[in-house]
């Protein structure tokens, strides 16, 4: 399959024929909670409240940047409320980049990072670190931090997702699955992938969080 490198490529995916990933995004749902309430940590608020650690256990992972591939601590992120998703270039539901990027821009100074994690657990994100990299920017302008390619289910997923699907107990069916962490890192809620960034009721979510300092 060729790689989407411009928007009017990408625009084929409104094309009816290739929604199927959307239709069978929304049946593999089916049935599934609208959002997983907030819930604590647990065993991870030991090591988040440890005297001279500023930074929370879930986030003491490192990553490669998507665009250079050079380690990056999630650590900077301490303090922040994060917006966890797993991206996909192929899928009926790429278009969100749009609206995540929208959230990054608009609430970034109040504390707000959105962090964007390739995979292609779901067989719609095939390119290289390289060719992920520049359609994001070329197609949406994409700014926020995004990390090189992995895997976010199963046995294989990234210490961060797996640390998500353990604390949640939810783990994501397709792309674009969302996890809200707090600032401390100790409240997580996850949202599945047919709930937009321009949802209302995630919008108060994300705003109860920013507000918590």
């Amino acid at each position: 399959m060729p790689y989407f490198r411009t928007s009017s490529d990408w625009s084929s995916l409104l094309r009816p024929a290739n929604l199927l990933c959307s239709i069978l995004a929304v049946a593999c749902l089916t049935g599934a909670a609208w959002a997983q309430s907030p819930v604590s940590a647990g065993p991870l608020t030991t090591a988040a409240t440890t005297a001279g650690s500023a930074c929370p256990a879930l986030l003491q992972h490192t990553f490669l940047r998507l665009q250079d591939e050079k380690q990056q601590a999630l650590c900077q992120y301490s303090g922040k409320v994060l917006l966890v998703v797993n991206t996909a270039s192929f899928c009926g539901f790429t278009r969100q980049y749009l609206g995540l990027e929208a959230l990054h821009a608009k609430y970034k100074d109040r504390g707000l990072v959105v962090l964007g994690f390739p995979s292609n657990d779901f067989s719609q994100e095939t390119g290289s670190n390289q060719e992920i990299a520049a359609f994001c920017e070329n197609t949406f302008n994409v700014k926020f931090p995004m990390f090189t390619k992995s895997s976010v289910t199963g046995r294989a997923a990234n210490p961060l997702f797996k640390q998500l699907a353990s604390t949640t107990g939810t783990t994501p069916r397709w792309n674009f699955y969302k996890y809200l962490i707090s600032r401390d890192g100790l409240k997580v809620s996850g949202y599945n992938s047919t709930v937009e960034p321009e949802n209302p009721r995630f919008l108060k979510d994300l705003e109860n969080l920013l507000a918590a300092k």
